[in-house]
């Protein structure tokens, strides 16, 4: 299989639509209702400042879901200003630091969530609770890196063709990124999800806000509603996959982009192909086929449903950092800092230190 060939989706629908009954019913060993809770603990500090220095976190989403209730986001910048910046459209928290010369910058962010496995049985519909119309269009709109014309409407057309109703279509698309795509381990960070760049130039690596970005993309421009959502993983995992889950407390490189797609008849559903990626490249032995039993399960899982040992952040595109002088960033998943010199790289050690810590709570798990 060329993995780089976008255009063979007719074989890659077909293939995907093909996936029997009993393998749909992919959540029948994932329990819900046991809430764990977690203390996420984010501290920045920039190594180099100049003038005054801005620094920028994610705070955990500000609006309750079914899968995670967050807490509290507090936070504290000795010698500067902080405080959280809100948009609701977005459930997208910031928390927003400034310092002034000669203040050391340091700035500590603690999010404490509670979090419960999510799983939406696609073989039965169900009377889930209803987005309003507002948020629905909301979600159907193109941002930067998101265009839902041209090479993205064409793919989506071709992606879904014979797709009927929303379940198919969402179905069928998902199907398309795990055949089409690959995990490309030399990509910076999560990826930067320029899905355009990715099809004009049928380079479909990345990593999964690159891959996660797709299927939004190709989801919105087939007419669903579609988000992804940004977030971090917090512990291991508890379902036999060593590359979906973290090996310490220590998670300062476990962020992770998941996506949501919404089906009429049952509300916002879970998927997260870039996983199924990850498990085809990562799990030992490393650089397993389709056809590998493990590939199997997670491929038929990670459609309408997700472990969560993951806490989301936000649903955010094209984020303006409060304050900043330089252009808005395509997504807000890891800390960001600004200095007179102008915007820091987020993943230079050099010069921006941080260090992301979980810690369960067992006390607060019910």
């Amino acid at each position: 299989m060329n993995r780089r060939d976008f255009l063979r989706s007719a074989t890659v629908v077909s293939a995907g639509l093909a996936f029997s009954k009993a393998e749909c019913v992919f959540a029948l060993d994932i329990s819900t209702g046991n809430w764990r809770s977690f203390d996420v603990i984010t501290r920045v500090e920039v190594l180099k400042p100049s003038g005054v220095t801005r620094i920028w976190v994610p705070a955990a989403l500000i609006s309750p879901t079914p899968f995670q209730k967050t807490l509290s986001n507090t936070f504290e910048a000795p010698g500067g200003t902080a405080k959280l910046v809100k948009i609701k459209a977005e459930s997208l928290g910031i928390v927003s630091a400034e310092f002034p010369a000669g203040v050391k910058p340091v700035l500590a962010v603690t999010s404490r969530v509670s979090t419960q496995n999510i799983a939406v049985d696609l073989s039965a519909p169900y009377k889930a609770h209803k987005a309003n119309r507002a948020e629905l269009e909301y979600f159907l709109q193109p941002t930067n890196f998101l265009p839902t014309g041209g090479i993205v409407k064409d793919t989506a057309t071709q992606a879904t063709a014979g797709a009927k109703t929303d379940v198919e279509k969402a179905r069928a698309i998902y199907e398309w990124i795990v055949e089409n795509t690959f995990r490309d381990p030399k990509t910076r960070g999560c990826g930067l999800g320029d899905i355009r760049f990715m099809l004009e130039t049928k380079d479909l690596g990345g990593k999964c806000a690159d891959l996660n970005a797709l299927y939004v993309g190709l989801a919105r421009a087939a007419g669903l509603p579609a988000r992804d959502a940004y977030g971090i993983r917090v512990a291991k995992s508890e379902l036999g996959y060593k590359s979906l889950g973290t090996s310490s407390e220590k998670i300062t490189k476990s962020q992770h982009c998941r996506a949501e797609v919404y089906l009429h008849d049952y509300g916002w559903v879970p998927v997260d192909p870039a996983d199924v990626r990850k498990v085809i490249l990562e799990e030992p032995p490393g650089n397993r086929p389709l056809d590998d039993d493990m590939v199997k399960k997670a491929r038929a899982r990670l459609f309408g449903s997700w472990e969560m040992n993951w806490m989301a952040f936000n649903f955010g595109h094209d984020v303006a950092l409060p304050g900043s002088g330089g252009k808005p960033i395509p997504f807000l998943m890891y800390p960001q800092a600004e200095t007179a010199d102008g915007r820091l790289d987020s993943l230079d050690a050099d010069t921006f230190k941080y260090e992301i810590t979980s810690m369960e709570i067992p006390s607060l798990n019910g």
